[in-house]
C-alpha cells in the first residue's frame, strides 16, 4: 500500500498559492511513488492569502464586493465564506490595507477602517453567523472607529456633530451614540486572527510602533497616541469596557481595540485559526509524511508562522510523522527549527537566477524538489 502524504504548505508570495503549492507537491511525491495518497489542507498564518486558504481547504466561495478603501475612495474588496455556509472569512488589509495608499498619499490622521466594518456589514446580510477576521496589514490608525461606524455607531463631537472618518480627529470625540447600530450584531461572534500582542497607547503603542510606516512622523505620532488614550477614556466612560492595555488592542492601528468595544470577539493566533478551521489534526490520522512550507523559512518561522504551527500540530497527532519543510529562501539560523519538529527543511531554488524567473518557475521546483524528496523516502 502506497504511502500516506499530508500537503499544508502556506503560500509562496508572488509565485503560487498555497493550493497551488500542494498540487506542484503531489506532482512530485507522485513521480516518485505513484500509489502514494496525497491529502491537501492548503494553510495560512491569519495574514494574506488566509482568505484563498481557508476557502480552498473547505470548498467555500470568493465573494467580491466594492467598499470604501482607508482613503475614501472605493475599491473592490473581496471576501470568503467557508464550505459550512455560515462562516465568513474576511482579511481587513482587503478593503484598508496599506497598498492602497502610496507614499505621497499614506496619511494616518484620514485613512479608515469603513471597508472593513463594510465586509463585516455584508457578510451579517448574508446570514453569516461566524466571522474570521485578519487583521494584519493595515494602512490605519483610527482605532476601529471608521469599522464601527460602517455598523451603525456614531462618533460625536461636543457640538453632536458626527467627527470626520480618521485618527487624526478622535482628539475632538465626546460622545459614542449607539442608537443606530445594526441589532443582529450583538449575534455575530468574530475571531479576530492577530499575532501582534501591542497594547493600544504608549511607547509599545498602535501610533508609536506602527504610525511611522502609515506615514505618521514624531509630531503625527504624538497626536495619534493622545487622540487614541482619549478616545479609550470615553469608551470606557459611557461602554464600560476597558480596551487600552488588552494585548492585541494596538494591531492594525488599534482595530484591536475597537473589535474589543463594539464587537463580541475573540482575539487569537492566526495559524491556530487556520488549523481549527481546516480540521488539520483530524486529517493527520494515520499519516506518513507531512509535507509544509512556505517562500521563506529561517528562525522567526517558530514565531506563529504556518509551518511551525502544521509542524507543531503533526508532532501533537503523531511523534512519528516525517515533518519535511520547501522553501524558496533558507534564512539564519535555520537549525533552530530541527528543534521545534521540524525533520528536515529543502530549498528548492535549483541554482542562480533572477527574482522574477524563479517566482515564475515556482510550480516547477516545488514538484522536482517534492519528487526528490519522495524516492529518498521511498
Amino acid at each position: 500500500m502506497g504511502k500516506k502524504f499530508l500537503l499544508a504548505p502556506d503560500s509562496f508570495k508572488e509565485s503560487m498559492t498555497a493550493k497551488e503549492v500542494c498540487e506542484a507537491m503531489e506532482i512530485g511525491i507522485k513521480r516518485a511513488i505513484p500509489d502514494a495518497e496525497c491529502i491537501h489542507v492548503p494553510m495560512a498564518d491569519g495574514g494574506e492569502g488566509t482568505v484563498q486558504s481557508l476557502i480552498d481547504a473547505t470548498e467555500g466561495i470568493l465573494i467580491k464586493k466594492e467598499v470604501t478603501g482607508p482613503l475614501g475612495t472605493p475599491v473592490m474588496a473581496q471576501y470568503g465564506i467557508l464550505g459550512d455556509g455560515k462562516t465568513g472569512v474576511i482579511e481587513m488589509a482587503a478593503a484598508s490595507g496599506i497598498h492602497y495608499v502610496t507614499k505621497e498619499t499614506k496619511n494616518p490622521f484620514i485613512t479608515t477602517t469603513f471597508g472593513t466594518g463594510e465586509l463585516i456589514r455584508d457578510c451579517m446580510e448574508r446570514g453569516i453567523t461566524d466571522i474570521i477576521l485578519g487583521i494584519g496589514g493595515s494602512a490605519t490608525n483610527d482605532g476601529g472607529t471608521g469599522m464601527a461606524a460602517a455598523l451603525g455607531y456614531k462618533f460625536l463631537d461636543e457640538d453632536g456633530n458626527e467627527l470626520p472618518l480618521g485618527g487624526g480627529y478622535l482628539g475632538e470625540l465626546d460622545k459614542i451614540d449607539t442608537s443606530d447600530v445594526i441589532p443582529q450584531l450583538k449575534h455575530i461572534n468574530i475571531l479576530v486572527a492577530s499575532d501582534v500582542t501591542n497594547p493600544l497607547c504608549g511607547e509599545e503603542g498602535a501610533s508609536a510602533v506602527f504610525g511611522p510606516q502609515k506615514g505618521a512622523t514624531p509630531e503625527m505620532v504624538q497626536i495619534l497616541d493622545n487622540n487614541l488614550r482619549h478616545y479609550s477614556k470615553i469608551v470606557k466612560e459611557q461602554l464600560g469596557i476597558d480596551m487600552a492595555d488588552v494585548p492585541g488592542a494596538g494591531a492594525a492601528g488599534g482595530l484591536g481595540a475597537g473589535l474589543i468595544a463594539f464587537t463580541t470577539s475573540t482575539m487569537k493566533k492566526g495559524i491556530e485559526i487556520v488549523i481549527e478551521y481546516t480540521n488539520l489534526k483530524e486529517k493527520m490520522q494515520n499519516v506518513d509524511y507531512c509535507f509544509t512550507g512556505e517562500g521563506g523559512i529561517d528562525f522567526q518561522t517558530k514565531f506563529g508562522k504556518a509551518p511551525y504551527g502544521v509542524s507543531q500540530a503533526a508532532k501533537s497527532v503523531n511523534s512519528a510523522i516525517k515533518v519535511i519543510a520547501l522553501a524558496g529562501y533558507i534564512g539564519q539560523d535555520v537549525e533552530t527549527l530541527y528543534e521545534e519538529g521540524f525533520d528536515a527543511i529543502f530549498g528548492i531554488v535549483p541554482g542562480a537566477a533572477g527574482i522574477d524567473a524563479l517566482l515564475a518557475q515556482g510550480k516547477v521546483n516545488v514538484a522536482r524538489t517534492s519528487e526528490s524528496i519522495a524516492r529518498l523516502l521511498k
